[in-house]
């Protein structure tokens, strides 16, 4: 069961994010807080974790449609973030980038971790790509569906 401090934590995260609902379920106790977005999307947090990165998370990037190829900005595709939250490049502050504009990726090598609530996602290359664009600022906070990595499949 969660304190009440606990609690309180949750709703003002709620209320200093884009979520629109937090659903807890723990043994014998379930908790929804909730509020009304217009025009926002919903995202889910399932659960209140440590302070750790998920290695075995499911891959969960969306990916955009293929722009069209103009030789310019607009060439390859887009990989978008599958949740709100903070946006890193390295798995910690004194470690490299999981990837540089540049590099070539292979299928299920990290692009970068999304936090949410102190639960860390890798988020994963879905194709083999190399990155032609990085969309964000290390630490940014990005909503759902936002543009994340701009890529051409290898």
């Amino acid at each position: 069961m969660l304190s009440l401090d606990e609690i309180k934590s949750l709703a003002d995260y709620l209320d200093a994010s884009s979520l629109s609902k937090i659903k807890i379920k723990q043994e014998g106790f379930s908790l929804t807080l909730e509020r009304h977005i217009s025009s926002a999307p919903t995202a889910f947090v399932n659960s209140v974790a440590a302070p750790a990165i998920a290695r075995n998370a499911p891959n969960v990037a969306q990916i955009a449609a293929p722009s069209a190829p103009s030789g310019g900005k607009n060439e390859g595709e887009i990989i978008a973030s599958p949740m709100v939250g903070a946006f890193y490049r390295s798995p910690s502050p004194d470690a490299p980038p999981f990837v540089n504009a540049g590099d070539r990726v292979a299928k299920g090598k990290p692009l970068c971790v999304l936090e949410a609530m102190k639960m860390f996602n890798e988020i994963e290359a879905e194709f083999d790509c190399s990155i032609l664009e990085i969309l964000v600022e290390d630490g940014q906070v990005v909503e759902y569906d936002t543009p994340l990595f701009r890529v051409k499949r290898s």
